[in-house]
C-alpha cells in the first residue's frame, strides 16, 4: 500500500504551504494532499529555505507570519529569479496589498480561509503556466 501511495504522489505537483497558524495550515492540508504532494512549513523563513533545495511547482503563503511575510518570500523569490507560481491567501484582504502582490507577479490572492475547491482550482490554474 505504501508503494501506490509513493508512486501516486511521484506523478502529483509539489505543493508548498507556509502558515504560522497550524491549525489553519493542517486544515488547508486535508483537503490538498489527496491531489498534490505537499510540504508544510511555519514561516516564511523555512518556505525559503525548502524553495532553494526542492523542487517545488506552487508555494501557497500565508501573508501576515511572525518575522517574514508572504509578500516578503514573493519579493525575495522574485529577487532571486525564481518564476515560481505564488498563491498570497490573507484575511485581511485590500486593494492596496493586491496591487502589490500582483506588482510582484504573484498568481493570485486570495481571501482568508479561502473555500477548499476554489484553492484547488486556483493551483491547478497556476500550474498550468
Amino acid at each position: 500500500m505504501n508503494l501506490a501511495k509513493e508512486s501516486m504522489s511521484d506523478a502529483s505537483p509539489q505543493l508548498l504551504v507556509a502558515d504560522d497558524d497550524c491549525a489553519f495550515r493542517e486544515t488547508v492540508l486535508e483537503f490538498l494532499e489527496p491531489h498534490f504532494q505537499t510540504i508544510a512549513v511555519d514561516c516564511a523563513e523555512h518556505a525559503i529555505e525548502v524553495v532553494s533545495t526542492t523542487s517545488i511547482d506552487v508555494v501557497l503563503f500565508d501573508m501576515h507570519m511572525h518575522v517574514m511575510t508572504g509578500l516578503d518570500a514573493i519579493r525575495w523569490l522574485r529577487e532571486h529569479q525564481s518564476r515560481l507560481p505564488c498563491i498570497l491567501m490573507t484575511s485581511d484582504l485590500s486593494q492596496e496589498l493586491e496591487a502589490e502582490a500582483y506588482g510582484l507577479e504573484t498568481f493570485s490572492v486570495l481571501r482568508k480561509p479561502p473555500r477548499a475547491q476554489h484553492l484547488i482550482d486556483t493551483i491547478h490554474c497556476a500550474l498550468e503556466l
